[in-house]
């Protein structure tokens, strides 16, 4: 077989879709326990693609926002780490600069569930400067509507800086 490499599933991965697939159907707190044991393994040193995959979903499933932001962070900060390369590797398609959108929206959106109006705008205004990055299709769609909403929740009346 020369000349063609067999990408071997990325286990870590696959537990990280795990917890996701178990998040999904409301089961919060198993798929914070895969999660936890995931992090026990990586640490925080570990892989940044693994970090940023893991952090972006543990934030998804937890009940006090101020330990999603904690999530949230840490998967933004791994970003910045992950070369496109290692996202190709891995098997995603799309330019690590794809990432941001929804990293952004989902700070934007638990600084404005903290009350941090500031901070939750000016993620907003990384993630819509960010959108260009996505595809038109389903994913893109989600996290662009995302961001509009979060522009109406961010401009209601009543909601300002203090």
């Amino acid at each position: 077989m020369s000349g063609t490499t067999i990408q071997q599933p990325d286990p870590v991965m696959a537990e990280i879709g795990r917890g996701m697939e178990l998040g999904q159907r409301g089961e919060r707190d198993a798929a914070r326990r895969v999660f936890a044991g995931v992090w026990d393994r990586l640490g925080a040193d570990g892989d940044p693609f693994h970090i940023c995959a893991l952090a972006h979903s543990m934030a998804d499933v937890q009940d006090d926002p101020r330990e999603e932001l904690v999530w949230d962070l840490r998967a933004l900060a791994a970003a910045e780490l992950v070369s496109d390369e290692r996202a190709r590797l891995a098997g995603v398609a799309s330019p690590v600069a794809a990432f941001y959108p929804s990293l952004h929206l989902n700070l934007g959106d638990v600084y404005r569930r903290l009350g941090d109006l500031d901070l939750a705008r000016d993620h907003l205004a990384r993630g819509l400067d960010a959108v260009g990055t996505l595809g038109d299709d389903g994913y893109g769609q989600l996290i662009k509507g995302g961001l509009d909403r979060l522009a109406e929740r961010l401009s209601a009346p009543g909601l300002s800086s203090a």
